[in-house]
């Protein structure tokens, strides 16, 4: 009697701890990863009607905002003097064309974790990690405060990139902090790779030009559990934890998508990804994942990719195309920045620049439709996924929202009029979108 009660307790325990995680939004692309929304949210909205709150930030940064229960928090780089001195001379790419340099390595910032109340958006307390010149120089489009943050409800973890990574509790404590390094960077085009949670370890994928690597760490002491190299230079995915049903997986996409066992950091499987960059996240459901690199065409060491591929579970050293684990390829995929979605069956693909929708059926890889999207401006942030729609937000603060299915139907476009670059998050039947200027909270229409 006895053992079944104590077995009915810890069945409870597990359920409500998985419940509680479902009912947050603790890290890029939510619990899972996987950018679905349970939740009830808003579905329209615009700059003059359904706006429960709207706070000014005063720094810059591509993170995106995580929720735990009635609180939210984020990171920003807060410029403290300005760049000095000239800027560099332009670089001159291999294709022969010059790129513009900037001087922002010589200015002065303050890196902070921000907590905020999520019913008014009150600032309940800001901790500066670091004050100073950033450790190196970033591109023009990117930012010193681009990591995500992650939380499991007892700590925060902030990772500002070279800058270093910072553990806090709930009410803003320092715990501990740890430096990884400070490696060069592509160009000087910063970094982006935010870092994920798992059975109490924090795992990190740190590509540059210099030393690449995987790491896991003690969530609780910051203490090093493994690390395991990488021969990459630089890219700026996020890992992802794949629960499949043969094992537990820790999945990073860069000229090769690698496979890592997630508590000893072993190589399960690799797979050259015939080149491109990697900036999207990959995407895990079930006993498949999506990956993929960005196309690349300039001349450089790094021309090709553009593919999109599934791979089923089990996999195991360096796979190919022909291997029966790869279920599909997808060339010309139109994967970039925005991180892929699954909705309907099938997946959506989101270019940046062209503004273009990519369907593709995710059970065999064919390419459904590929449209411009009608007004769209290039999406840099990563959509998601409520019920049967898909929604993505473009620079121009518009959030096109589409009917999920193999049918191209634009359903609505709701309209922010601010710059957008990062990722919404949820929470509270909320929708939480960080501007370049500020952090909203859209609730339903009344």
């Amino acid at each position: 009697m006895l053992r079944h009660s104590a077995v009915v307790l810890i069945v409870i325990l597990t359920v409500a701890c998985q419940m509680s995680q479902a009912g947050n939004w603790m890290q890029f692309r939510g619990p899972k990863g996987d950018a679905v929304v349970h939740e009830a949210i808003p579905t329209e909205w615009d700059a003059d009607t359904n706006i429960r709150w709207k706070k000014g930030l005063a720094g810059e940064g591509w993170s995106a905002p995580v929720v735990w229960e009635d609180r939210i928090y984020l990171t920003e780089a807060v410029m403290t003097a300005k760049p000095t001195g000239p800027e560099p001379p332009p670089r001159r790419l291999p294709d022969g064309r010059r790129r513009r340099r900037n001087n922002l390595g010589t200015a002065r910032f303050r890196w902070e974790v921000k907590c905020l109340d999520a019913k008014s958006g009150d600032v309940i307390w800001t901790r500066t990690t670091r004050e100073g010149k950033p450790p190196q120089g970033r591109h023009l489009q990117n930012s010193y405060a681009t990591e995500t943050p992650v939380t499991d409800g007892q700590h925060v973890y902030a990772y500002f990139g070279m800058n270093g990574l910072y553990c806090f509790d709930m009410d803003g404590n320092p715990v501990w902090n740890k430096d990884l390094g400070n490696f060069e960077m592509r160009h000087d085009w910063g970094t982006a790779s935010s870092p994920i949670l798992f059975d109490g370890l924090l795992y990190l994928q740190i590509d540059s030009q210099e030393q690449s690597f995987v790491v896991a760490l003690d969530a609780a002491t910051g203490d090093e559990v493994w690390r395991t190299d990488r021969d990459e230079p630089s890219h700026y995915s996020s890992p992802i934890v794949w629960k499949n049903s043969v094992r537990t997986e820790i999945v990073t996409c860069g000229r090769s998508a690698r496979s890592y066992d997630a508590s000893t950091g072993k190589l399960l499987w690799e797979m050259f990804l015939e080149g491109g960059r990697s900036s999207a996240t990959p995407l895990a459901v079930g006993d498949r994942v999506f990956i993929g690199s960005e196309v690349r065409n300039r001349g450089g060491d790094d021309d090709g990719g553009g593919y999109l591929f599934a791979v089923g579970a089990g996999a195991s050293g360096n796979i190919t195309t022909d291997s029966e684990y790869v279920i599909w390829t997808r060339p010309k995929s139109g994967l970039q920045m925005a991180s892929p979605v699954l909705c309907e069956g099938h997946l959506y693909v989101f270019e940046r620049r062209r503004g273009v929708l990519h369907c593709i059926n995710a059970e065999t890889g064919e390419m459904v439709y590929e449209k411009r999207v009608r007004g769209a401006r290039a999406f840099w942030s990563s959509p998601w996924v409520h019920k049967d729609r898909v929604y993505c937000i473009d620079d121009d603060g518009v959030t096109h929202v589409f009917q999920g299915g193999s049918e191209y139907q634009v359903v609505r476009t709701n309209r922010l009029n601010e710059q957008v670059w990062s990722t919404p998050a949820f929470g509270d039947g909320s929708l939480f979108v960080r501007t370049t200027k500020a952090l909203y909270c859209i609730g339903p229409k009344s």
